[in-house]
């Protein structure tokens, strides 16, 4: 794994729970992990969206916050910081990435409109649909495999693409959207060769081609590795053709851009800003601020800044691929290739013997916590299937990892845990919902094991579990 471009300066103590306060936390909250109060958890992989470590710079820069309602300096010092990195002319700023997508799809979808996309995320797809609109997947069929080798499953596939853009026509399509370093698929990159294909499809159809540019910089760190023609040119130069290729981008700013709150839409179309804008001040706030104080736009712009830091994007990538080669010299069965901000276990390869009905990746999130006091997060059935449509995907558990916050200890750590669930997984049953939402459901619903958890306990190693680094 490469040093990390930083040193430590604040810690936070963290302690691991006792076998049975552990299995009474994860009963009170009704086997959900996201359910498991922070209190409860010693190493917490459940997200990297709002959990990373600020810089000293961004804390810094905290203290020159404008918290002026209209006007607010620290506005238009995120606004440069957008511009400078990503060349969008229009940044409208929004509490989190869901906020930039409610906008997003309250101007541009219309119902019975198609957005095509790779794969989908959760919050993406539940704000076309609410408004009515209609989502296509029109993702590689490598996304769908978590053990082919392919190296850019975020591609869209052009053929499909092309298919659906010809069916439903300009006026049919709402936008083209495409995620960089597809969360569902496991964290996957997309390749500037397949953007700019993509790119010309949409503009020989007509309509917006929006990226989902969350994990943008660190999809760039792929494309510099596994793409030829471009391991030597600057990381800034990439980033800015990516977002060149694009009418638009929603931020989860929560996530690259290192800040524990804020978002944005990004756009270059005037009129769109402008009724974007108008729905902001609905929903988010006014046009100068969005849900954000003026000291989180501060940290952002830093954070925008550090996103185009090779050298620290480049450490948030070597620690996935740090645990995930720990995970595969043992043998568990993880997507391939390691993407950026996750490994991801395939809890359809680890208990075969639990139905998808039966939510295995959910199960097997609950285990790990149990066993050890990691918290993760499922990426199968429970976040995926909508309604009563069936569901045939994958059934992932991610190990998420927030920037900045762990110590190569703490990683190994999680692997040997990992290792003694799975040398019980025989033994892990399924689950059933005692409650379950109608959207989203993974954030709030609640279960019952179909049979009693085993006593899951990882081996003595000798190991002394060091301190948070925050």
């Amino acid at each position: 794994m490469t040093l990390p471009p930083w040193k430590i300066k604040v810690v936070e103590p963290i302690s691991l729970p006792g076998p049975e306060r552990r299995r009474e936390a994860i009963e009170d909250a009704g086997y959900n992990t996201f359910l498991l109060r922070s209190e409860d958890v010693f190493i917490d992989l459940l997200t990297d969206s709002g959990t990373s470590a600020l810089s000293q710079e961004q804390r810094a820069a905290m203290e020159l916050g404008d918290e002026a309602y209209a006007g607010s300096r620290s506005f238009y010092r995120l606004e440069a910081a957008m511009q400078e990195v990503y060349g969008y002319r229009h940044l409208i700023p929004t509490h989190q990435g869901r906020g930039a997508e409610h906008l997003l799809a309250r101007v541009l979808v219309q119902p019975g409109a198609v957005v095509p996309s790779n794969l989908y995320f959760t919050t993406s797809r539940v704000h076309v649909e609410l408004v009515g609109g209609i989502w296509k997947d029109v993702s590689v069929p490598e996304a769908s495999d978590p053990a082919a080798p392919f190296p850019f499953k975020g591609n869209i596939d052009l053929v499909a693409l092309e298919r659906v853009l010809h069916e439903h026509g300009p006026e049919g399509i709402a936008f083209v959207r495409q995620e960089a370093c597809l969360n569902m698929a496991g964290g996957q990159p997309f390749s500037l060769d397949n953007l700019r294909a993509v790119r010309a499809l949409t503009a020989e159809y007509g309509v917006p081609l929006i990226l989902d540019a969350t994990r943008m910089s660190e999809n760039v760190v792929f494309i510099k590795d596994r793409e030829a023609g471009q391991a030597d040119r600057s990381f800034r130069e990439l980033i800015l053709e990516l977002a060149s290729l694009s009418d638009g981008a929603v931020f989860s700013s929560k996530k690259d851009h290192f800040v524990p709150i804020g978002g944005f839409l990004a756009l270059n179309d005037d009129e769109l800003a402008e009724r974007a804008r108008e729905v902001l001040v609905v929903y988010e706030g006014f046009a100068h601020y969005g849900g954000m104080a003026g000291h989180d736009m501060e940290a952002l712009a830093q954070g925008i800044r550090e996103a185009a830091d090779e050298a620290m994007v480049r450490h948030v990538v070597a620690q996935a691929a740090y645990l995930g080669g720990l995970l595969a010299e043992r043998g568990i069965p993880i997507v391939v290739p390691v993407g950026a901000h996750a490994v991801f276990l395939d809890a359809k390869r680890i208990l075969p013997h639990v139905p998808q009905s039966a939510f295995p990746a959910q199960s097997l999130a609950a285990a790990l916590y149990i066993a050890g006091g990691v918290r993760s997060m499922e990426r199968g059935i429970v976040s995926g299937q909508h309604g009563d449509a069936p569901y045939d995907g994958l059934e992932l558990v991610r190990l998420t990892l927030p920037r900045r916050v762990y110590a190569q200890e703490h990683l190994s750590y999680v692997a040997d845990v990992v290792e003694a669930v799975c040398s019980d997984a025989a033994a892990i049953p399924g689950l059933a919902f005692t409650y379950e939402p109608e959207h989203l459901r993974f954030f709030l619903g609640r279960f019952e094991p179909t049979a009693p958890f085993p006593e899951l306990s990882v081996r003595e190693s000798g190991r002394t579990a060091p301190a948070l680094v925050v």
